[in-house]
């Protein structure tokens, strides 16, 4: 398939296939340097979904990587729902890290890349220096919260993405309407998610496969849920989360008990601002990046 997103000629941003453990991935790089900033997406996004942040980064001395994860733009794309278990997603993760060569890596996230995130971190796949999360909870802090009714009914798509391809009909049809609204909808400033915008998001989607791909994520976490399993949940790296408080998927309870997991942990968060988080309020985010980040190309 075509490039699911050209960047502006200005940006800096280069769209590249990389090879990582032996499957390709479409990867947003820019930048250079031994300091990689792996950037994970959520659902139903992209490395798009990067776009305002991976200039910052580069200038920052980072090698920037954002790829579109398994499944996702012209990334591998396997058909099994097996296939998008959390030990092949994290294996990913793991396999891009080693096919940068970097000497270091910050692991920034959101949304399902947060989930990933978290884990990789937790599990010590591979060292990292620092971790930063965008609205998406500590998994036990998840799971502490999805034991009540209000986070429950905030849940309430999970449950419905484990029906066979009725899911994939209600986001695609009329043009992916119900995935334009997944962003829009959500969004407070909804002037941040042109049609210019969705239709990156679209055009992607309703590529053979895509969709059902994207949402096997879901359907494989439930189907396989042994493979979340926390432990001991200990996250040992600086940490940052920031969090959208206008989020309307995870409510804001879900950040309680975060402080008892990480051992140094930041949290900022952004009044009025969706689940959208680093789309919506680019500006904000980059300043709590800004300055919470040290510059990449300075030794630790």
């Amino acid at each position: 398939m075509a490039q699911s997103w050209v960047p502006d000629a200005g940006s800096g941003i280069a769209i590249e296939t990389i090879e990582a453990g032996g499957l390709p991935f479409e990867v947003a790089t820019a930048g250079s340097g031994d300091h990689l900033a792996l950037c994970l997406h959520g659902f139903p996004e992209l490395h798009y979904s990067w776009r305002h942040q991976i200039p910052l980064l580069a200038e920052m001395g980072y090698r920037v990587w954002a790829p579109n994860l398994r499944g996702y733009g012209a990334s591998y794309r396997p058909a099994r729902i097996a296939d998008y278990r959390v030990g092949h997603l994290l294996g990913d993760v793991a396999a891009l890290i080693d096919a940068s060569r970097a000497k270091r890596v910050t692991l920034i996230a959101h949304d399902w890349g947060g989930a990933l995130a978290w884990y990789f971190a937790i599990r010590h796949l591979r060292p990292i220096e620092r971790l930063v999360v965008m609205n998406l909870p500590h998994p036990a802090c998840l799971n502490a919260a999805l034991r009540h009714w209000p986070q429950r009914r905030r849940s309430w798509y999970m449950a419905f993405f484990q029906v066979p391809w009725l899911p994939e009909r209600a986001l695609l049809r009329n043009h992916a309407a119900g995935l334009r609204r997944a962003f829009r909808g959500m969004a407070i400033d909804k002037a941040r998610f042109p049609d210019a915008v969705l239709d990156v998001y679209a055009t992607a989607a309703a590529q053979p496969g895509a969709m059902t791909a994207m949402i096997n994520w879901y359907r494989a976490a439930f189907r396989h849920s042994a493979d979340m399993a926390v432990g001991s949940g200990r996250v040992d790296v600086p940490t940052l989360q920031i969090w959208g408080e206008a989020d309307t998927a995870l409510g804001l309870e879900t950040l309680d008990g975060t402080d008892r997991y990480v051992v140094d942990l930041t949290q900022r968060r952004l009044p009025g601002v969706s689940h959208w988080v680093q789309q919506e309020a680019p500006e904000a985010v980059n300043a709590i990046l800004a300055a919470w980040l040290p510059r990449g190309d300075i030794a630790a």
